[in-house]
């Protein structure tokens, strides 16, 4: 009985002591889990950021293999290492390229495929990640024509969900004109061409269907989706990030040539006389038709600037393409299409035809060439003409050696612009043929004429970089890429541990592809000049002092 008694008691107290154990242990596992929940809201891990797959286009091949700095190419790593800053482990990055719509409509398929079954990484705790913890980031593949792809890889476009159409129509129906003197073969080869064209197009129609169908089932199993650059006609995405678009590009470029030009204190008496080089496609290699949206919006952005001094008369096209009587619509005015060789040469030679009479070239101040490959061949142009100098030459202070000495750190540049004066002197009747120092002042008015003008860009060609030394280009635009990174980084982070995006700097709420109030990331587009250069393109390690020729 007494034995009965103490084994009783002995089993009692095991029980207990296994239950103080374990009431320790719980303990001590509530308090590694407050810990490690304190920790991580000073100090980000792989388990509290989570992941983020990026998709883009793969880099597109511009004219003469000039290689702009806006590429996918160049951004994608400064984003990973930006993603990698912020907290994700590397093992949770990746990176898809395609060179089409319908390759990467499959990718992103196959990816949220195997993400929802459970094919994907685990984290090194042995923990998967759940869906709200990934962010995709997607740039849709848009085809672009050939002077699209000269401002680089992120001018924003809009790729259509509705059922492509033939876009050969026009090539058809001069097809059948000729049918009487057409040969069977020719008939059969053109309907060939025909079956292919409607094959490509199906081929695209599927690839949006499908490339919509993965966004959404991503977002409904709690993925976040983030577009970059392109939008998606009616498609609604997490966020969007807006890169330059046409008429920002535009804008821009008239923006400061304006300010360069002072056209708030030009007269319509000594007016300053401007170009405008509006280079598109009229029909791509493969014979359909080009898009002009580009070119109209583009011409948008600089009439938004240039519009109103035009009207004022303080601005003049030498060669009338540009008038009082224009309009945002008059943009066929100063178009030309740039798929021809020589084009570019030809369409500024003839604007810039001087008189019979003349012995100087036709003054002009300004150029817009709206990319750097433009703007290149605008160069060889001006030379050939007989204008000298350079964009230096419009401010005396700025000599070359000073430019050359700013960009390597030696010195600043002073900035002052020399008054024109309020007539210019062909309408001052004032002025005789000499001056009070006896100086000829027809040979003032020939030196004015065949100044060389302000010539801009976009795009920071590493091949044009030289040409920004050295005045003849005098400005470039680029985006903004470590901003953008370091925005986006933040941002996955953010969607992927359920914060808000609104509250960003960077971000604002726009229509995106037809729908309203979408988070928008945008940095303002960088314009370069030999001034700022150092500060924009060498500091950041965007380019080197030999890709600038120094």
């Amino acid at each position: 009985m007494g034995f009965a008694r103490r084994s009783a008691t002995i089993i009692t107290a095991i029980a207990l002591t296994c239950a103080m154990a374990l009431s320790l242990t719980a303990c001590a596992s509530d308090t590694d889990e407050q810990s490690q929940t304190d920790t991580s809201k000073t100090t980000l891990t792989s388990s509290s950021v989570g992941a983020a797959a990026i998709f883009t286009p793969s880099d597109g091949i511009t004219l003469n293999q000039q290689t702009p700095l806006n590429k996918w190419a160049k951004l994608t790593p400064e984003l990973t290492g930006a993603l990698t800053d912020y907290g994700f482990k590397k093992k949770n990055i990746s990176h898809t390229t395609s060179d089409s719509l319908d390759k990467q409509s499959r990718a992103i398929q196959d990816f949220v495929v195997d993400h929802l079954s459970g094919k994907t990484t685990s984290e090194d705790s042995g923990i998967a990640l759940t869906p709200d913890n990934m962010t995709l980031l997607v740039a849709p593949v848009v085809k672009a024509d050939d002077s699209t792809r000269q401002y680089g890889d992120y001018v924003s476009q809009e790729l259509s969900t509705e059922e492509s159409t033939s876009e050969g129509s026009a090539n058809a129906d001069e097809g059948e004109g000729n049918a009487n003197s057409s040969s069977g073969s020719s008939n059969a080869a053109e309907s060939s061409d025909g079956d292919s064209s409607t094959s490509t197009d199906e081929t695209q129609t599927q690839a949006v269907k499908r490339l919509v169908s993965s966004l959404k089932l991503a977002q409904e199993s709690g993925m976040h989706v983030v577009l970059l650059a392109n939008s998606i006609e009616g498609y609604k995405p997490d966020a969007f990030v807006q890169f330059s678009d046409a008429r920002t590009i535009g804008h821009l470029q008239a923006e400061k040539l304006a300010a360069k030009l002072e056209l708030d204190k030009a007269s319509k008496d000594n007016p300053k006389h401007i170009e405008v080089m509006l280079p598109y496609t009229i029909s791509d290699e493969d014979g359909t038709s080009g898009d002009s949206t580009f070119a109209q919006e583009a011409f948008r952005g600089i009439w938004q600037v240039l519009g109103s001094y035009y009207e004022k008369g303080v601005i003049e096209s030498p060669s009338g393409t540009l008038t009082s009587d224009s309009t945002e619509n008059d943009w066929m005015s100063v178009a030309y299409d740039v798929s021809k060789d020589g084009a570019t040469a030809r369409v500024l030679a003839k604007r810039l035809e001087k008189l019979s009479s003349s012995t100087t070239p036709t003054r002009i101040d300004g150029i817009i060439a709206m990319n750097d490959y433009i703007a290149s061949e605008v160069v060889k142009e001006l030379d050939d003409l007989g204008y000298t100098g350079s964009a230096a030459d419009i401010n005396p202070q700025i000599t070359i050696s000073g430019i050359v000495g700013n960009i390597t750190g030696k010195k600043d540049l002073a900035r002052q612009q020399v008054p024109d004066p309020i007539k210019s002197p062909e309408n001052d009747e004032s002025n005789d043929s000499q001056n009070a120092d006896g100086a000829d002042d027809s040979t003032d008015a020939k030196a004015k004429d065949a100044q060389w003008p302000l010539v801009t860009g976009y795009g920071a060609y590493i091949s044009s970089i030289p040409s920004v030394v050295n005045g003849k280009q005098w400005m470039t635009g680029i985006e903004n890429r470590q901003a953008l990174a370091s925005d986006l980084a933040e941002m996955c982070g953010r969607l992927n541990t359920g914060k808000s995006i609104s509250s960003m700097a960077s971000v604002r709420n726009t229509e995106v592809g037809g729908v309203k109030k979408i988070p928008t990331l945008n940095e303002p587009v960088v314009a370069v000049s030999a001034s700022n250069l150092k500060a924009t393109l060498i500091d950041p390690g965007y380019i080197t002092l030999a890709d600038a020729g120094l």
